[in-house]
């Protein structure tokens, strides 16, 4: 294994009295890829932020190897003093950096370059950060939260964007499959303290319940020993006071160990509360449309959801979801066709945006209304804090100012308030947004128990592969198709996963006339991206290296003796020309379309 480049050894750091790492550690060698995971407020951004050398721990020692380039993605960027994106990502770059690389990560970000960072949304202000951060391909990337309001083709695209950097990565992130796919070697934050499993995050979770398990078998072996000195002390108190005060000292530190342990948040279980039966029919939609102007948001799609259905609606930012989830429920009238709501249905919609929680009031508050400390679910009534324990939170957060809990404990508030009316059609608009990785289980496990019909639309893969039977996908141009299965299942079936939607330039002119445009639109349309401006250039030199290295493996290759005298060896110079002439016929052939479409638009 490579030596360290940066190591965290017994972090210490106190908030508001409050230890939150007590002892934490982290390495990460040249290369290496971790995800760090623990549930929110555990500490994991604050871990992350010592790490970068944003924060000072109290105690503790940070080391990172001279020469080392480190960036760090914030959830929280901040983009003031900046004129444009662009502007912004290359201030990040440094000399020698691919001037290049900048524009092409924004445009693959759904971003022009030329936004103004006053006016951006919370999303496209994540998204400039990421591209900051990728821009200048450092030693170590510390990502917190990559994929929040990237949709399922940026997350995609930024999968083998990472997969094929030669970055050290240390990422926080509740998307199982991305986390899956890109870590190696996994380290658990719980209770100030880290653990680390040289495996990546698909082993992580039967090794933590195994931990979890060990750790209540110990404190249940304590537990009986306290009880069988007590039992001892007890009998005949001082007599035995006198005669053995070791083995009092000792009970006295039993004691005091079994105070001290920390017993890990148990996990609960989510329940929605359930209305009357609806019929078997839910939504039938019949060839409804739906435009904004001269762009098809719905085109003609028909569909039937049954009683027990459970549908994913999936696409790109801006293809028109969350309108195609409004048509269906019927809070949208479509332009065309109709759509024929069932009987008795009793809706509860996710309000996602959170634009409900006023900051001013306490969780209690929140969860009941105001009215005494019981929350209303459904038919029967439970104490405040009992409710509050089943969505993870902890009863001394009874009192605590909305406004001050962390993204993650809003969208479990959002979730309590929501699951405790009564409903057999429950409408989730992207409800895993800053849920942690426990939370998720226990929606995971509500659905799958909920009697009633889900509409969800989400861009986490593993959730939708979990909990859906089918999934409506967008094809572009208002068109709309549905799939059996998760969405695994769609990509099998569809041979691609979803594609993303093009970016559009900014007008930098006066709006042209309807005849103008009408004969500039093909030139606007026909030009080479600064994705293939950039490879155009840059391919003839990777083409003369790969042929270089192609030459010389050849000769190693022609002398008779190396098979026999090193076979290892041998095998590896193959594999390696072997390797090399694929990628030489591959920028090959990328450089001769890539010619012809630059010769094609000239011509035009």
């Amino acid at each position: 294994m490579a030596p360290p480049i940066l190591i965290l050894r017994d972090i210490h750091l106190t908030f508001g009295g409050t230890p939150l790492l007590e002892g934490a550690e982290l390495t990460v060698s040249a290369g290496e890829r971790l995800c760090l995971v623990g549930r929110n407020g555990s500490g994991k951004s604050t871990l992350l932020k010592i790490a970068a050398g944003i924060i000072q721990s109290d105690s503790g020692e940070r080391f990172l190897q001279p020469g080392t380039t480190l960036r760090y993605l914030p959830q929280e960027p901040d983009l003031s003093g900046f004129a444009t994106t662009l502007a912004y990502v290359e201030a990040g770059l440094a000399p020698g950096d691919d001037a290049y690389r900048a524009r092409y990560l924004l445009e693959q970000l759904g971003l022009t370059g030329e936004e103004d960072p006053s006016r951006l949304s919370g999303g496209e202000a994540r998204r400039s950060a990421l591209a900051r951060a990728l821009a200048p391909q450092p030693d170590i990337l510390m990502l917190d939260e990559p994929t929040n309001h990237l949709d399922l083709p940026a997350i995609e695209w930024l999968e083998a964007e990472l997969k094929s950097a030669r970055s050290a990565m240390v990422l926080i992130s509740h998307d199982r499959r991305f986390l899956e796919n890109l870590s190696q070697a996994t380290v658990w934050l719980s209770d100030g303290r880290t653990r680390r499993l040289d495996r990546s995050f698909t082993g992580f979770e039967a090794w933590r319940d195994e931990i979890l398990e060990q750790e209540e078998v110990a404190r249940h072996k304590l537990d009986r020993k306290i009880a069988s000195e007590m039992d001892w002390l007890h009998k005949g108190v001082t007599a035995r006071r006198k005669r053995n005060q070791g083995r009092l000292r000792a009970l006295y530190d039993l004691r005091a160990r079994r105070r001290t342990a920390k017993i890990p948040a148990g996990m609960t279980t989510m329940e929605a509360s359930l209305g009357e039966q609806s019929g078997q029919l839910v939504i039938e939609a019949r060839k409804i449309s739906k435009s904004y102007g001269e762009t098809p948001i719905v085109a003609e799609f028909s569909t039937r959801i049954q009683r027990g259905d459970r549908i994913g609606i999936i696409g790109p930012n801006g293809a028109g979801k969350t309108t195609l989830l409004n048509l269906l429920t019927g809070s949208l009238a479509p332009d065309s066709g109709s759509v024929k709501l069932g009987a008795n249905l009793q809706m509860v919609t996710l309000d996602q945006r959170r634009d409900s929680l006023d900051p001013t009031v306490t969780l209690s508050a929140a969860l009941t209304g105001g009215r005494g400390d019981t929350v209303a679910i459904g038919n029967r009534t439970q104490h405040v804090v009992g409710y509050m324990k089943e969505f993870l939170f902890s009863p001394e957060q009874v009192n605590t100012p909305v406004g001050v809990l962390s993204g993650g404990e809003r969208g479990r508030l959002i979730l309590a308030r929501a699951l405790a009316q009564p409903s057999n059609l429950l409408v989730l608009d992207e409800p895993t947004n800053d849920l942690d990785l426990e939370t998720l289980d226990l929606l995971q496990e509500m659905l799958a128990d909920y009697d009633g019909t889900v509409l969800l639309v989400s861009h986490d893969r593993d959730f939708l592969d979990r909990v859906v039977t089918s999934v409506i996908v967008s094809e572009g141009r208002g068109r709309w198709r549905e799939y059996a299965g998760g969405y695994s299942d769609m990509v099998i079936q569809r041979g691609i996963g979803v594609e993303k939607k093009a970016v559009e330039k900014p007008r930098r002119a006066k709006e042209p006339t309807a005849s103008r445009a009408a004969a500039t639109a093909p030139a606007a349309r026909r030009r080479l991206s600064f994705k293939d401006e950039h490879a155009l250039k840059a391919l003839p030199a990777r083409i003369e290296k790969l042929q270089a290295e192609i030459a010389r493996l050849q000769a190693a290759l022609a002398d008779p003796a190396l098979y026999a005298r090193d076979r290892a060896g041998f095998d590896k110079v193959a594999a390696g020309l072997h390797e090399r002439e694929a990628a030489l016929a591959a920028a090959e052939h990328e450089w001769l379309e890539l010619e012809l479409k630059r010769e094609e638009i000239e011509g035009a």
